[in-house]
């Protein structure tokens, strides 16, 4: 919020001064992740700083190496199944949490969001034991049961976030007007809740898709995904493959985060 034109000078100098101070913090916060991005375009085959020269070749390694292409194709399955399934049943959750006479809506919604809150190392433990019970450890089915579980909360919070300004009278006069419950929601209640919807989506999509403790846990040979690419990577060999793979997920999540955004404020103008 801008000062007022009446701000005498020493109440400007403490608001810029904020300013540097946050723009520091910032700086200090994501510095890390920025001095990635020059690493994965070093001609050498180690960590060096500064630069001996530019080169494509981590990248080309990436997208032509059949491990890292594989982890890849492996990562994006799994995430956009993960993501449609996720996405189903989070926002039908949220539609029936959503309603005030749904009996024990705190217990259910606790029992939703549980996976956010317990660590994920014993949630993935716990997903151990049970699906080597009942025989899908080491499979694809498997590990997308294992991130819908830990995307599915993400999808009920910001879709029912989404609920919350909804105005159920027009579901009421859908019904009035003749329409099924399901046409209702598809054609009165999913137009207006969408935003919400795809935000829960790209949040799911993420979750999945950056995932590691439990693919460490559940996930074969065969499944092998990015990140656990990248992990197994530091541990057996440090190649700079791996910055080029962060590199290219911190562009992929930072475009997904543009797009929650740009959602957000369309659903705020929306709710308006």
């Amino acid at each position: 919020m801008a000062l007022p034109a009446y701000a005498t000078p020493s109440e400007r100098a403490a608001r810029v001064a904020l300013w540097v101070f946050s723009a520091l913090v910032l700086l200090f916060l994501i510095a890390p992740i920025l001095v990635v991005i020059p690493l994965s375009f070093n001609s050498e085959p180690f960590f060096t700083f500064p630069l001996a020269g530019l080169s494509w070749r981590w990248y080309a390694d990436l997208f032509g190496n059949p491990r890292w292409r594989d982890s890849i194709s492996n990562s994006l399955v799994v995430a956009v199944a993960t993501t449609i399934i996720a996405s189903v049943l989070g926002t039908l959750a949220a539609q029936g949490l959503s309603r005030r006479e749904m009996p024990f809506r705190g217990l259910l919604m606790g029992v939703l969001i549980s996976p956010m809150i317990v660590p994920v190392v014993i949630t993935a433990v716990g997903m151990y034991f049970f699906f080597a019970e009942i025989g899908v450890l080491n499979t694809f089915l498997g590990l997308i049961m294992a991130h819908v579980a830990l995307a599915v909360p993400f999808v009920v919070i910001t879709v029912g976030a989404t609920l919350s300004g909804y105005d159920t009278t027009l579901s009421r006069a859908a019904a009035s007007l003749g329409a099924a419950p399901l046409r209702g929601f598809f054609k009165v209640t999913l137009p207006l809740i969408l935003p919400g919807v795809i935000s829960g989506a790209l949040f799911a999509f993420v979750t999945s898709f950056d995932e590691t403790v439990c693919v460490l846990f559940l996930a074969g040979p065969d499944q092998r995904t990015l990140p656990k690419q990248m992990f197994s990577g530091i541990r057996e060999e440090v190649s700079p493959t791996i910055t080029a793979a962060a590199t290219v997920l911190i562009v992929f999540a930072t475009v997904l985060l543009t797009v929650i955004e740009l959602l957000r404020r369309r659903s705020a103008r929306l709710n308006a």
